[in-house]
Parts: C-alpha cells; structure tokens; sequence
C-alpha cells in the first residue's frame, strides 16, 4: 500500500493546535495588560521596554545559555538585528494603538498581516503571488477600510499606529522565513528580545513609578506572556507543518473580543465585525490557495 509523504500530510495534530491557541491567549494577555498600563499613565515606550527585557531573561534561564552557549550562535547578526527590530516596531506601536482603539480592533488590522506577507513575499523572498492571492489582498483592505471608514467621521488616532504594527510584524515573519533555515530557533527568540530591549533603554529615563502592586505584577508578566507565547508557537511548528496551522492563528480574535468586553466593556461595532470578517476571510482564503499550490508543486516531484 503506498503511504502518503509526511510532505503532503496536511492535518495539524491537536497538541500543535492547542499550543498555537494557547499562544493566543497568552498574546491577548499581553494586549490586555498593556492596554490597561497605557490607560493608567505608564509611558508606551517603559512598557515596550520591559516586556522585551523581561523575555531576553527568561531565555537565557530557560535556554540555560551558560551550560549551552552554541544554542545561541548567530550566522547573520545583521538579520537578527533587523528581525528584533520589526518585532520592536510590531509591539510598541501596537502598544501605542491600545490607547485609543479597542483589542478586537487591533488584532483585525494585525490579520490583515498575511495579505501583506504575501505580497512582499515576491519582491523579498522570491514567492511571487498569483492573481488569486492578489483579488484577496484587494478585498481585505476593503475590509480594512471598513474598519477606518475614512470620510465617514474623525479616524481613529490609534489607527496608523495600529496598520504601521502590522506592518513591522509582516516584515518580521518574512525575516523569520528567510533565517529560520540558517538560524536556531534559540537565537531567534533570544535576539528577537535583546535587540528591542537595547534600542528601548533610554526609557527608563522617562519611566513612571507604578502606583498599585497590580500594575508591578502586570508589568512583570508581560515578558512572561510574550516569551511564552513564542516559545509554545515554536513548539506547534515543530509539530506540525506552517499550512496546517496557518488558520488557526485567527482563533486569538475570540480571545481579544472576550478580554475587551470583560475587562474594558468594550465590544466592537457592526463595521468593525463586518470589516473583520472580511479580512479573516481573506486571509483564510490565501491560506487555502498557498496551500493548493504547494501540495501541487509537491505532486509535480
């Protein structure tokens, strides 16, 4: 009987899909806790700051770098650097859209991200899109229109920053694929925080003193949240393969709208649902047909 290539098995075991949904929740942990320590008065730049120092530690705990040191050598260092510093950009300005704009807002934008990827895939990576993909690009920033209504009333200020977020985090995983051949993924988690909390240093010029005991416990997860949640999406791509796991990522906008009305009584509106819907299924979509034409060139062998 002829057995299937393990490249070709497409279904994503359900450990693979509980790490990527637990990483969701961990994420809008992060989101939620931010957004709460921008709204008491905590400068965006402290909290960026904390969050990436707080992660280069527990790496290099949990790495256990003094007994391993060869876990973190480096083949490109100027990548990894650039790479630390899109994440950077993904998580402050994200950081500074929370001020203004509601959880379920953000991570709508942020989902917008593999449309983007996809297009920059082929000037950066070589992974031109078809004209599919790109009727998919076009209707999800319809979505995002949607979401902003320009002309309809005053944008959202948090608006740019929230796009500029998503933008840095496309930039990012497309760094992520190119590196991830050369590169251990214990580099790649360790550099991604050491980079940003270098270049965020000088914040703790303009830190705030928490006032309450909740906002020192929150600010000292944060690292917590964001290194675990990396470190348990490594572990579901371990298991299994990038097409398999790619619709799952979306499952986190349940946690976001759950965590916003909860803990903010903040619940997105009919166009913002529209708009996300629109970009979800856009996304959804470029998955289903990156997809198609792996499994496709894969037969073709």
């Amino acid at each position: 009987m002829k057995s299937t290539p393990p490249s070709l098995q497409e279904a994503a075991p359900a450990v693979a899909i509980f790490y990527i949904f637990a990483a969701g929740f961990l994420f809008s942990c992060l989101d939620s806790s931010a957004k709460y320590l921008v709204l008491s008065g905590i400068p965006t730049a402290f909290i960026s700051w904390m969050r990436f120092v707080e992660h280069a530690v527990l790496a290099l705990i949990f790495f256990k770098v003094w007994s391993s040191p060869k876990l973190f050598k480096v083949r490109n260092m100027p990548l990894q650097l650039a790479r630390g510093l899109c994440l950077f950009g993904s998580t402050y300005f994200n950081f500074q859209a929370l001020q203004t704009m509601q959880l379920g807002e953000t991570i709508t934008i942020t989902f917008a991200a593999p449309m983007v990827i996809a297009a920059l895939a082929g000037p950066l990576l070589g992974e031109w899109a078809g004209w599919r993909r790109w009727a998919a690009i076009v209707v999800a920033f319809i979505g995002v229109l949607i979401i902003a209504r320009p002309g309809f009333g005053a944008i959202n200020p948090g608006l740019p920053y929230s796009i500029t977020a998503m933008l840095s985090y496309s930039l990012y995983v497309l760094l992520t694929r190119r590196m991830a051949a050369t590169e251990s993924p214990e580099s790649l988690i360790f550099f991604s925080a050491l980079a940003p909390a270098i270049l965020m240093s000088p914040a703790i010029v303009q830190a705030t003193i928490p006032e309450t005991p909740f906002q020192i416990l929150l600010l000292l997860m944060l690292g917590f949240f964001g290194g675990l949640g990396h470190y348990l999406i490594v572990l579901a791509y371990r298991r299994a393969s990038t097409a398999a796991l790619a619709p799952y990522p979306f499952l986190q906008i349940i946690w976001m709208l759950a965590f916003g009305y909860f803990f903010f009584q903040q619940f997105p509106d009919v166009y913002t649902l529209c708009g996300a819907a629109i970009v979800i299924g856009s996304g959804l979509y470029v998955v289903h047909r990156e997809r198609q034409v792996r499994l496709a060139r894969l037969k073709g062998l």
